[in-house]
C-alpha cells in the first residue's frame, strides 16, 4: 500500500505516552518532522536489518552498501540523541557467501557507525539465544563442519563517557551461595591469585541483588534441558526472554490475518536497556520498530517513544500491542485508505 509523503508526516497511530510513524527513517529523521526531539531523546534503541546472504521480506543489504547504510544513521541519530543519552545497536552474524567462514561485515558496520558517529562505545553484550536453528545450515547440519550460530551483539555506545546509566535498576537474584553468605556475615578474605585482597566483609552488604554481567540469557524457564543442571552457575546471568512465537501479540496476529514481522525483538531485551539508560518520563526512539516492542515496552515502563518502521503492514499489526484508547489515523484519499 503505497503512502503519500503528506502521510509520512503524521503518525500512523499515537498513544498518550507515543507515535509511530510510516516513512523511511532516514527520510523522517532527515525532515524537520522530529526537529523537536533533537537532543531530547535519551535512549535509541534499536535492531536494523542484518546483513544476511538470504533476503529477508522486512529487506536488508550486504557488503559496503550495508556498512554505509547503517553508518549514515550515525550523524542523523547523535543529532537527536541527548548529550548523556545513549544508542543500543543489536546485530546479528554475518557469514560469507558459500564459504563455512565468518563475515567481518557486522563488526566494521558497528566500527563505522561508531566513527561517524564520534560515539564512544560503553559496553558489548552478547545476547545468546539457545533455542535458535542450527545454521548456516549447510555447514552446520549438511557438512557438519561448524557448530550453530546462536548469539547477537548488542553494542551500547553513548556521546559522552558517562551517558546516564544506573546499574541498580538491573539487578540479578542473589546466589544460593551468596544469599548464605549475607546471613554468615563473613567471607574467605586474603589474597587471590588474581592479586585481588579480599576483605573478610568485602562482599557482606546486601545491595539488592547481584549486578547483571554483559552476558544476556534467556530465562531460565525457557533454557534447554542440559543447561538446568547447573543453574547455579548460571544463576548470576541476566534472564532475557526468547522471542515467543506463541505469545499474544503472536496469536493475535495469526488470527487476524496480520502481517507477524520475522524478527521480533524480545521485550526482555529492550526492558534491560531501558531500564539502564533512562528514567521514566525520558523519551526512547526506534529508527526501525518493525513490530514496535520498543515502544510497547517503553510505555509499559512509563517511559515516552516515537517510533518508525518502513513497512505498513508490520506498522498496522502492531497497532495490536497498545490498549483501546490509542488514537488511529484514518488516512483520506492522499494515503493509503482506512484501517
Amino acid at each position: 500500500m503505497a503512502i503519500s509523503k503528506l502521510d509520512r508526516k503524521k503518525p500512523r497511530y499515537e498513544t498518550s505516552w507515543g507515535k509511530l510513524f510510516v516513512a523511511d527513517s532516514k527520510e523522517l529523521l532527515e525532515s524537520n518532522r522530529l526537529n523537536w526531539f533533537k537532543g531530547r531523546v535519551q535512549l535509541a534503541f534499536t535492531s536494523p536489518p542484518f546483513p544476511l546472504n538470504t533476503k529477508k521480506k522486512y529487506g536488508n543489504l550486504n557488503g559496503q552498501e550495508y556498512i554505509d547504510w547503517l553508518a549514515s544513521y550515525a550523524p542523523l541519530l547523535s543529532d537527536l540523541v541527548a548529550d548523556d543519552g545513549s544508542i543500543v545497536i543489536e546485530i546479528g552474524n554475518g557469514w560469507e557467501r558459500g564459504s563455512p567462514t565468518m563475515s567481518t561485515l557486522p563488526i566494521e558496520a558497528l566500527l563505522e557507525f561508531k566513527k561517524r558517529g564520534n560515539f564512544h562505545l560503553c559496553q558489548e553484550f552478547i545476547c545468546y539465544n539457545p533455542a535458535r536453528l542450527p545454521s548456516p545450515a549447510q555447514w552446520v547440519t549438511v557438512e557438519r563442519c561448524r557448530v550453530k550460530d546462536s548469539y547477537t551483539r548488542v553494542w551500547w555506545m553513548a556521546k559522552t563517557t558517562k551517558p546516564k546509566a544506573d546499574n541498580r535498576k538491573v539487578l540479578t537474584g542473589y546466589s544460593d551461595s551468596m544469599k548464605k553468605l549475607l546471613e554468615r556475615g563473613t567471607y574467605n578474605a586474603g589474597n587471590r591469585p588474581s592479586q585481588h585482597n579480599i576483605g573478610e566483609t568485602s562482599f557482606c552488604t546486601n545491595n539488592g541483588g547481584a549486578i547483571a554481567p554483559n552476558v544476556l540469557l534467556p530465562a531460565l524457564d525457557e533454557l534447554l534441558p542440559d543447561f538446568l543442571a547447573n543453574l547455579p552457575a548460571l544463576h548470576g546471568l541476566l534472564p532475557i526472554a526468547n522471542t515467543a512465537s506463541n505469545d499474544a501479540f503472536s496469536r493475535h496476529c495469526r488470527e487476524n490475518n496480520l502481517a507477524l514481522h520475522p524478527a521480533k525483538m524480545p521485550p526482555r531485551l529492550v526492558e534491560f536497556f531501558v531500564r539502564l539508560l533512562s528514567d521514566p518520563g525520558d523519551y526512547v526512539f526506534d529508527p526501525f520498530a518493525g513490530s514496535n516492542t520498543t515502544g510497547f515496552v517503553a510505555e509499559s515502563l512509563n517511559r515516552k517513544w516515537i517510533a518508525c518502521e518502513k513497512d505498513l503492514k508490520y506498522a498496522i499489526a502492531s497497532r495490536y500491542r497498545f490498549n483501546d484508547s490509542v488514537k488511529q489515523r484514518k488516512y483520506t484519499k492522499r494515503g493509503a485508505g482506512t484501517t
